[in-house]
């Protein structure tokens, strides 16, 4: 039986971004289910399919995966590719992984996700500026160790799904990542995260919290998401 992978809507849900490109890019085949966010809470409506009232959430018969971290172990278990064969690079992409799961707040706080759109910030807070560097440190050290294209060598694993909301935020917020752009051009030009895109500028759904989110960022230059 074929997954079922339930994600959000493509223009602002990162945490559905990760394992939905991890499974487009490794050929692992799913039905793709979108529960848009249509409300400022949709805890209620998303609990009757996630224990946790969010998104993404993996089914396999009977059984519900949630979390995108969860979802990518559950995977790991099952197919090959999601983590480098390779050592060393492993530990490195399980590392980073979950330092991107569990860390990033400001840069989540102050670059929420928006695909569509192009922001000029107002202001970078210091906590944003270390969140930056460090994912500087990050690119570099895994293109540099490992080789690329990818971030922990030559083929796309968990590490390039986990980061790859983050490339969207340096495009839309004009983030300066240095010689690292060089790993953001690679997974934005990427098929899957293409095909993502298309789909994100497509919608017309709009929620206003997330909206605001967007507005409270900075000011918005340019909007390429179809108007409904």
């Amino acid at each position: 039986m074929a997954y079922t992978l339930i994600t959000a809507n493509r223009n602002y849900s990162s945490w559905s971004l990760r394992p939905w490109v991890l499974m487009k890019a490794l050929g692992i085949d799913f039905a793709d289910r979108i529960e848009p966010f249509t409300a400022p809470a949709n805890y209620d409506a998303f609990r009757s399919f996630s224990p946790t009232g969010q998104v993404p959430a993996l089914i396999d018969g009977e059984r519900t995966v949630w979390d995108s971290l969860g979802i990518t172990l559950y995977l790991a278990d099952r197919h090959p590719g999601v983590w480098p064969s390779d050592e060393a690079a492993r530990a490195f992409a399980q590392c980073a992984v979950t330092e991107m799961h569990g860390g990033f707040s400001a840069l989540r706080n102050d670059c929420t996700m928006n695909v569509g759109t192009r922001v000029r910030p107002r202001a970078m807070r210091p906590a944003l500026v270390r969140d930056v560097a460090r994912l500087r440190e990050i690119f570099s050290e895994g293109l540099s160790r490992f080789g690329g294209p990818w971030l922990a060598g030559a083929k796309f694993t968990a590490i390039d799904a986990f980061f790859a909301p983050v490339a969207y935020r340096i495009r839309t917020y004009g983030l300066d990542i240095g010689t690292s752009q060089v790993w953001v051009d690679t997974v934005l030009d990427h098929p899957a995260m293409k095909q993502w895109e298309a789909e994100a500028l497509a919608e017309t759904w709009r929620e206003e919290g997330h909206e605001a989110d967007l507005a409270a960022c900075g000011d918005v230059i340019a909007d390429y998401r179809t108007q409904g």
